[in-house]
């Protein structure tokens, strides 16, 4: 008898001297860091979790003695939190309903509710004056962290009041430090009290998110700012920071925002969300200056971070990415790829006068990308353009910087990829008149027309550059041959107009845009190249159609003047001028692609001397 006693007694030791075993091996390797091989980690995991959830079915395998559910739930526990880590929330859970089911057999209450809220609140009434009253709040720990991980902030905002309470019932002195002191007692894989204060930090952060995208900054602002006071690891109060610039960007504080922006980035450099949120603002305040530091900045920090990303990358239990999924919070972090910022930077220093460190940007971004080609990379970047368009935008911004040659190399490339898969002619209906296969069929056809044409426009205003008035004409003539390639069929009659219908541009999108514009600076072109050669005639043909084409095209219309006061009609050429000085267009600096802008379009006419002809005739 006496035997059978001891029995479970030595048991209980064994099976607490096991549980010790792996957490202190487990601090072992995480105090190592030497699992920096990707994949490594949830193998990691998995071995661990396997482990602990053998030890849980020895100990489940004898009656639910007091000392037995004590180890129970603290094996529970380290079994849950390697379940959690792996994102295996249903399993986690499961482990939970049923080991607490068997702590409350203990205490006599067999009565469940089928609602969490109201289970586990039955479950803290039911041991709160138990020995089992610490395990079971250690439990409830880990069904927040659930909640947390799976964007129930609802489950949480329910059972405010019973978690508020764990902290203080942890304050106690029952947490780890005291397990620690005796072999006797089984050890938990993480700290519960550190534990609350991340779900305490996280859970705010998510709220925070979550009212800031339903449009309730001021709210969320008051709840981010009291996240301020809590105990947190640095890149958690960069969020908060971040976040509550967000609150502010949205009340209209944008130098309040960028205050908050800079908090973040002093807590936490690695916090490139707060920099990609920072060059946001600058934009909207019109800093073209600062906008490009930030994106510099920006490129250059992205690019550290990826490089150490791996040699950082270590196993980390409940870690702030796991417990913080949501998608609200998810698209305020979000931050483009060093890929796509820099061809922003590019682009925009292009845009705003850099033009030669935008060329730079422009290279490094092709030798990027071609280098990641030749090793077999896939270079698909969200936000970043395809290929030909990159190639045609770099070739304008060589353009500008006066390096026609090169600039006509790169429209060569696109000119012979696109050369063979160019229709004989293209017919565009409304898209809800054809399939998806046909109408994914069909854009790629405008692109492929596009692209060829673009390259086209950009090899004529290379010759214009270099004064080959001829080559210029040739090559225009071919953009326009392409482009009037593209018909419009009509609804109701089956008409088919080129692509000068504004019904067609507002019905199939921002390629037909570009086409219109093509169509419109290749005849202005191919106009001002006739004026160099006194093909009158012709140039007052070929631009009163760019003007009909493009009403906002303001070489066309000058250039149009010019030719009608030489050719001696000068009450009509001073109306044409007055006309397109008048214009009230929007700016397309932005809108349109960088190799459609109208400033590479060849000569340009004195303004001034426009003007006082207009004087001389008395028309002003």
């Amino acid at each position: 008898m006496s035997n059978k006693t001891c029995q479970p007694i030595s048991l209980l030791g064994k099976w607490v001297q096991e549980n010790n075993e792996l957490v202190n091996k487990w601090k072992l390797q995480e105090i190592g860091g030497n699992t920096s091989i990707p994949g490594q980690n949830q193998t990691c995991l998995r071995g661990w979790s396997s482990e602990f959830n053998k030890l849980l079915r020895k100990i489940q395998g004898v009656p639910p003695l007091a000392d037995h559910t004590q180890l129970e739930l603290s094996v529970l526990y380290n079994a849950c939190v390697c379940a959690i880590s792996q994102s295996q929330f249903t399993e986690a859970e499961l482990l939970l309903l049923q080991s607490t089911e068997r702590a409350l057999q203990m205490t006599g209450n067999n009565t469940l509710a089928s609602d969490p809220n109201v289970f586990w609140r039955e479950v803290l009434k039911s041991v709160g004056n138990t020995a089992l009253n610490v395990c079971i709040v250690h439990l409830l720990c880990l069904q927040w962290a659930i909640w947390l991980a799976t964007c129930q902030l609802n489950m949480i905002n329910d059972s405010q009041m019973d978690l508020s309470s764990l902290f203080e019932t942890l304050g106690d002195g029952l947490g780890n430090n005291r397990r620690s002191e005796s072999s006797e007692i089984p050890l938990l894989l993480m700290d519960t009290r550190k534990l609350v204060e991340l779900l305490q930090i996280c859970t705010l952060i998510a709220q925070g998110a979550e009212r800031l995208s339903e449009g309730q900054s001021s709210e969320a602002l008051t709840g981010l700012q009291a996240a301020l006071s809590l105990a947190a690891p640095r890149n958690l109060i960069a969020y908060i920071h971040l976040l509550s610039g967000s609150c502010l960007a949205q009340m209209g504080r944008p130098q309040m925002a960028l205050q908050c922006y800079r908090n973040a980035l002093e807590t936490d450099s690695q916090c490139v969300c707060a920099l990609y949120q920072s060059m946001l603002i600058y934009r909207l305040l019109g800093n073209t200056q600062a906008e490009i530091e930030a994106l510099r900045l920006l490129h250059s920090t992205l690019i550290l971070t990826s490089a150490t990303e791996s040699a950082l990358s270590s196993v980390q239990l409940l870690s702030p990415s796991l417990l913080l999924p949501s998608q609200s919070l998810s698209s305020l972090l979000s931050v483009p790829s060093a890929l796509s910022v820099l061809h922003e930077l590019a682009m925009r220093c292009v845009l705003h006068g850099r033009v030669s460190e935008g060329v730079e940007h422009y290279l490094d971004l092709l030798a990027t990308l071609h280098s990641e080609d030749q090793h077999g990379v896939k270079a698909e970047v969200p936000l970043l353009p395809r290929l030909p368009e990159l190639y045609l935008e770099a070739g304008a911004a060589l353009l500008m910087s006066r390096l026609p040659a090169d600039c006509m190399v790169l429209c060569d490339e696109v000119i012979s990829k696109t050369l063979e898969l160019l229709p004989e002619k293209l017919i565009l209906e409304h898209q809800e008149e054809r399939g998806e296969s046909e109408t994914r069929d069909v854009n790629d056809s405008v692109a492929v027309l596009l692209w060829a044409g673009a390259a086209y426009l950009l090899q004529g205003q290379c010759y214009a550059h270099l004064k080959d008035w001829k080559q210029a004409v040739t090559h225009y003539t071919r953009c326009i041959n392409l482009v009037v390639k593209v018909c419009f069929k009509k609804r109701v009659t089956g008409f088919q107009s080129q692509i000068s219908s504004a019904d067609m541009v507002v019905k199939n999108g921002t390629d037909l845009c570009i086409l219109k514009k093509l169509k419109g600076l290749s005849l202005a072109g191919r106009g001002i190249s006739f004026t160099q050669t006194d093909k009158l005639k012709e140039a007052l043909r070929d631009l009163q159609l760019s003007v009909q084409t493009s009403p906002e095209c303001v070489g066309a219309g000058l250039w149009c003047g010019e030719v009608l006061w030489r050719l001696g009609r000068r009450q009509e050429a001073a109306a044409c001028w007055e006309k397109t000085w008048s214009f009230n267009k929007e700016s397309s600096f932005e809108v349109l692609p960088l190799y459609l802008q109208e400033a590479l379009s060849g000569p340009l006419l004195d303004t001034m001397e426009l003007r006082q002809r207009v004087q001389g005739l008395g028309l002003t």
